[in-house]
């Protein structure tokens, strides 16, 4: 079975707009070559530089946290090979923006070029971005989402101000995953999944 429709079977998978992008945005177009022939495989694969690209049945339940939606303006922290970036695109579609954020300059420039195989960047819908991600982009704050794919010691105090209300933010601390949803009196709601492993967030700190 497509690794696709086997997250769809047990559950990973449900949104129609997530789906769809699954089925259009393929794993092996972000990967390194040696590895492209196990795309469906469904754990963490090397991308270099100490970095990996994420489980798909990880990236999918994150995906489906974070809701995103066509139209919104997404933060993408720790971008590595531009896997999640062009997900993300896809459902945001033309109206939407999303900024990548990767540290390591090689692999921003991998999964830029990788993006851009779906025209994300030509199109204008993707920018991905050289730089520390968790004092987040205060330029073009704020975002109705932000996604993180490495594990942070903390939620950094930037992003939950350059989220708006309402809005999401999915993130890995240590082993648990974290979801926040901004409130309208600026706290948050905080739920916390456990059991899941994760390459640290690199920072310039």
């Amino acid at each position: 079975m497509a690794l696709t429709e086997k997250l769809i079977e047990d559950g990973w998978l449900k949104s129609p707009s997530i789906i769809r992008a699954f089925r259009k945005i393929k794993r092996a177009d972000f990967l390194p070559p040696d590895f492209q022939n196990i795309a469906e495989f469904d754990g963490a694969l090397p991308v270099g530089f100490g970095q990996t690209i994420s489980q798909p049945l990880v990236v999918a339940f994150m995906i489906e946290l974070l809701r995103p939606r066509p139209g919104e303006k997404i933060l993408d922290i720790g971008s590595g090979s531009g896997w999640t970036t062009a997900l993300l695109a896809e459902i945001v579609g033309p109206k939407g923006k999303v900024f990548a954020f990767e540290l390591v300059p090689e692999l921003k420039e991998f999964g830029e070029k990788n993006a851009a195989k779906y025209n994300f960047i030509g199109k204008g819908i993707a920018r991905f971005i050289c730089a520390d991600g968790s004092s987040g982009y205060p330029k073009e704050a704020p975002f109705d989402k932000i996604l993180a794919s490495a594990s942070a010691k903390k939620i950094p105090p930037d992003w939950k101000e350059q989220i708006k209300t309402g809005g999401r933010i999915v993130l890995p601390v240590g082993n648990s995953i974290h979801l926040l949803i901004k409130k309208e009196d600026g706290d948050f709601e905080e739920k916390e999944y456990p059991g899941f492993v994760f390459v640290p967030l690199i920072s310039k700190d």
